[in-house]
Formats: structure tokens, C-alpha cells, sequence
């Protein structure tokens, strides 16, 4: 699935992401995130006139372009079709004459979008942002990975100064406010790996550029909202109702693909509440055979009566371009966020702290249950909503709320949307009986958190070469790569509840931590007797050590069973 933007200045594309989400598949394409790539190729087409297709496919002419990264997102495999059976009536063939006649487009209905595109395309803008990516400090020495990596970075004492790049990243957006408010994907705005945005350029269909204001991101659901101002009102675009978008309803997609702004594109509502595989709370897409491509991250989706049912996210393809399958976050979902965000509201959705995997054809058949109903439970986390509930690994759940579910209205979609605190009666099956139990939904964790929790793994120490993560000054000075101490990794590391510290994650082989023997699981508590709650309060330690001519941090630090223990680790 490509996160469709388009990237330019070495910036990668997030699905953030969401800066950009990355993994891989075997054995099916590639899902790209759009936004930070650059593409390595596009074709400009002329319109078509009254000359054969052959004509027009000569005069297509490739444009190549420099690709930075691409990212796999999404398992390949072909698109289901929906059936929606017999007609009423007697039981004909679905094309049957009788039955085609009430359904067949009007005659000449749409011969053309010109006008319907512009009333709406004043109110599309083009999104740029110009960002700050710092380089690893050791970028030049001959000595990196060695014991003498030191003495190449000092000068006259000093630890030399981070090195810097400048990247860029494109997308597009749409103003839904006459005073300004625009709405966009989190990852068009959002910084990649080590880098900060600086700039963020809004610029309309006339080409008159804005300096806009960041005013809320949204990560989880990929949502952001930014803030132009002049002194005259803006066009601006509504939300429509995306739950009465049918399979088959005409749609047009208006954004700034490979970087040209204003760019019209057609098509057809695919599908509705795709479930892509991704899993996560918003896992629920308009599915469209519009051309999306990387650039229209961010822009509106339109129905025939102009209304904004979905905001182009993400398209699943083999070869980074369109191949006709796209996806758009439903207006239902969008709006309500966009709004909480206008409003600097904190958006708090619902958490289980379990995980889940569908039930298929082989577990529906292990279990003696119908396919597609319910999820099960392949975990439960320790102090979570679902265990003070009794919910346990082997069930499956069935209702949640009175509501079913099922692939199109998952477990993850219908907890986010209940507010943290709410009690409320869930349905499983255990044992091949059906249960009921009472639960009080928890609030969900950041996404850094969930991925933290999902990737810390303290009796597995990873032995690829240590790799930048998030904070370069204290991977450089310190060589460790450290992560806040959350209830979940505490609760792993056997650590009481009222803990609070830095939990090591790698440790880089050539620093003096190593030889101090210092290892992945190990809390930091304090550094120079001052406590560390966070990455920043440990890097400001550091540079005050620094400042100071100090040579070395004195650390504490606690491992599982044993007393916590001073170490002085000498600074790089």
C-alpha cells in the first residue's frame, strides 16, 4: 500500500505510519508510502480526442524521476467481490434485460466533471514541508565501531556538532473552513526518522503560497489539521455522509500527485469498510478505483453532489504507481477527528490489551464456529481492561457493546470508538459455550507505546550492528539506545509499578557502557544523582556534563533481581 505523497530532498514517506510505517511481505507486492518518495517514473497523457488508442498511446512519454525509499505496508492478494444476491422477485440473471433497465446510468450522465470539478478544485491546496534530518555524528570517521571512534569526534575537547540535511516532503489537502482550517494526512506533516519540521507551505490552486501553523496531529487515525490565515475568506469544502456511499457510485479525486497540483481524477466507489489486513483501530477504508497516486496523500475524495466522503490515504500496488486500487479514510471517521483537533480537544479512544487475530476458515473449523464472526484472542496483557475482566487467550469474541463482530466492523474499530472508563457487556465463546462478561474499556496507549510494547523484548538481545534510533546524542555519547520505562516493559522486567526510569534496549558493542557490562533490560533510574523519566532528560544531563568538562555519567542503574548499583560510564 503506498501512503500517497510524494517526497523529494531524500525524506522517506510514513505511514509516521504514522513519519512513514515499514515492514515487509514475501510473496505479494509492495504497498509504498506515497508521501516523501520521490517516483521514479510517470507518464503525461493527452486528452483523448477522436483518433484510436494506439495514437494516443504514442504519444505517452515517460518523465523520470529519483526515487528515495519505498516501504511495503500491506500483503498482496487479489480484491474479494462482493455479491449481492437474487433480485426480489423471480430468479433471473442479475443482467438480465428486466433487471438492467432500472439500474443502468442515465443516458449521458456524467458526459463530463468540468463544472462539478470547478466549483470544488478552489478549495484543494498543495501541502510542502521543509524539514531538518540530522546525520549520525560518526558520518566520516574512520574510526567508527573502533576504540579510537573518540579521538576522531573530539576537538580541542569538544564532541563535534551533529551534522545536518535538509529534506522536503509533498502532498495535498483541502480547506474546510472559510477562515482557514485545512485538513491533510499526519504523515504529509509529519518529520521523518530524526528530522523536524521546519516549514509547512499551503499553496492554492492559484499559486499563492501560505505559511500555515500546525494546529493538531493524529497519528493513529493519520489526520492533521493545519491553520492559514489572510485577510478575505477562503472556498472551502464540506464533509458529506460516507455511510450512504454504495459500491458503484461515481467519485473524483482532486490532489497534487508526482508534485502537479490540481490534478482531476475519476472513478467508482470499489468497496466499502475494507479491511486491508493492517490491523489498528482505523483499519476501515473506502475502497476506490480512482487514479491515486503518491502526492494525493491528504485529498479529498468527492461524491456527485461535491460532498467530502474520504480523504485519500494510502493504494496498494506492485510498482509504486496506480493500479486502479486505492483507499480513503470514510468521511464518518475523519470528521469527527478533524473536529476534536480545531478544537485542541485530546482525543482518547478505547483499549482491550489483548490481541487478536480473525477467525478463518482452519480456526473457524478447529473451533466448531461460524466464519467471519468474531475475533480470537491470542493474548491478553497483564493489568489490562480484558484481564480484569477474565477475557483469556482461546476466546472469541463475538459482541462487544450489543454490536457484532465481524471483518467489516472489527474488534480494534469498535473498542476505539467507545470512550476509556465505560463499562460495557461483552460476548464470547469459551469452551464452545457461550459467556458474558462485564469489562470497563481502558484508554489506548500512544502508538510509540504500542510499538515499544510490541517490540521490547527483554531476554532478546539483538546482534545486528546497532542502528540510529531516537535520540543521537545519547546513542553517541553514551552508546545506548534507551526507551521510557512503560508500565508494560516494567511489568516485564519485574519492576514495581511506581518505577520510573529508562529501560536499555541495545548497547553498542565498542563503548565503555559495554565494558561496564551494562545490558539490554537494565533501568536507568538516575544520571548524576538527577532522575530520568524521559529521552530528553537524560540528553540534557549529558550536555550539562559536557559543558562542565566532565569525562563521564554517573549512572544508577536497576536489573531484574539484583539492587540497584552506580555505574560511571566514560561520554564518547
Amino acid at each position: 500500500m503506498n501512503i500517497c505523497g510524494s517526497s523529494a530532498g531524500g525524506v522517506d514517506g510514513s505511514s509516521n505510519g504514522a513519519g512513514t510505517v515499514q515492514s515487509a511481505f514475501t510473496g505479494g507486492p509492495d504497498i509504498h508510502p506515497p508521501e516523501r518518495v520521490v517516483p521514479a517514473w510517470s507518464a503525461f497523457c493527452r486528452p483523448r480526442g477522436p483518433h484510436s488508442r494506439e495514437e494516443d498511446e504514442k504519444d505517452v512519454k515517460p518523465v523520470r524521476y529519483a526515487y528515495s525509499v519505498t516501504s511495503a505496508l500491506l500483503v498482496g492478494g487479489a480484491a474479494i467481490s462482493l455479491a449481492t444476491g437474487y433480485p426480489a422477485g423471480a430468479q433471473v440473471a442479475q443482467n438480465d434485460d428486466s433487471q438492467m433497465a432500472r439500474v443502468v446510468p442515465r443516458a449521458g450522465a456524467p458526459e463530463s466533471f468540468a463544472d462539478l470539478t470547478a466549483q470544488l478544485q478552489p478549495a484543494v491546496v498543495n501541502i510542502s514541508t521543509r524539514q531538518r534530518i540530522e546525520v549520525s555524528g560518526n558520518n566520516g570517521n574512520p574510526f567508527a565501531g573502533t576504540p579510537f571512534e573518540g579521538l576522531f569526534n573530539r576537538r580541542g575537547g569538544q564532541q563535534r556538532e551533529p551534522q545536518y540535511r535538509e529534506g522536503q516532503s509533498l502532498g495535498s489537502g483541502f480547506v474546510i473552513s472559510a477562515d482557514g482550517y485545512v485538513v491533510t494526512n499526519n504523515h504529509v506533516v509529519s518529520p521523518n526518522g530524526r528530522g523536524t519540521v521546519e516549514e509547512i507551505t499551503v499553496t492554492m490552486p492559484d499559486g499563492t503560497e501560505y505559511n500555515a501553523e500546525l494546529v493538531g496531529t493524529d497519528a493513529q487515525s493519520d489526520l492533521a489539521v493545519l491553520k492559514i490565515s489572510r485577510r478575505e475568506p477562503f472556498p472551502f469544502v464540506e464533509f458529506g455522509d460516507s455511510t450512504q456511499s454504495r459500491p458503484g457510485d461515481w467519485v473524483i479525486a482532486i490532489g497534487n500527485p508526482f508534485g502537479l497540483g490540481g490534478t482531476v481524477t475519476s472513478g467508482i466507489v470499489s468497496a466499502v469498510y475494507r479491511n486491508t489486513g493492517q490491523g489498528g483501530a482505523y483499519d476501515r477504508y473506502i475502497q476506490t478505483d480512482t487514479a491515486i497516486n503518491r502526492g494525493n496523500s491528504g485529498g479529498p475524495l468527492f461524491d456527485m453532489q461535491g460532498n467530502v466522503i474520504g480523504i485519500n490515504n494510502a493504494i496498494f500496488s506492485p510498482s509504486g504507481g496506480s493500479v486502479g486500487i486505492g483507499f480513503a479514510i470514510p468521511a464518518e471517521i475523519a470528521a469527527p477527528i478533524v473536529q476534536k483537533l480545531r478544537d485542541g480537544v485530546e482525543i482518547e479512544r478505547g483499549y482491550l490489551g489483548v490481541s487478536i487475530q480473525p477467525v478463518d476458515d482452519d480456526l473457524a473449523d478447529s473451533l466448531g464456529i461460524p466464519q467471519n464472526r468474531g475475533e480470537f484472542i491470542q493474548g491478553v496483557q497483564p493489568g489490562e481492561a480484558a484481564e480484569q475482566a477474565g477475557i483469556r487467550p482461546g476466546d472469541i469474541v463475538t459482541k462487544i457493546d450489543g454490536q457484532e463482530v465481524t471483518p467489516d466492523q472489527t474488534l480494534s474499530f469498535l473498542v476505539a470508538n467507545i470512550a476509556p472508563g465505560t463499562t460495557i457487556p461483552v460476548e464470547l465463546v469459551r469452551d464452545g459455550e457461550t459467556r458474558r462478561v462485564t469489562l470497563t474499556v481502558g484508554k489506548r496507549p500512544s502508538e510509540e507505546e504500542l510499538r515499544q510494547q510490541q517490540q521490547f523484548n527483554p531476554d532478546i538481545e539483538d546482534e545486528d550492528p546497532m542502528e540510529p534510533g531516537e535520540n543521537a546524542v545519547i546513542e553517541e555519547r553514551l552508546g545506548l539506545q534507551v526507551l521510557p520505562l512503560t508500565a508494560q516493559i516494567a511489568r516485564q522486567l519485574g519492576a514495581g509499578a511506581d518505577t520510573q526510569g529508562l529501560v536499555v534496549a541495545r548497547v553498542d558493542p565498542n563503548s565503555d557502557a559495554a565494558r561496564k557490562r551494562l545490558q539490554r533490560g537494565d533501568i536507568i533510574l538516575t544520571a548524576n544523582y538527577r532522575q530520568v523519566r524521559s529521552l530528553d532528560d537524560l540528553e540534557s544531563i549529558i550536555r550539562t556534563a559536557e559543558s562542565e568538562d566532565r569525562e563521564a555519567v554517573l549512572l544508577r542503574v536497576q536489573r531484574r533481581g539484583q539492587p540497584a548499583a552506580y555505574v560511571a560510564v566514560r561520554l564518547r
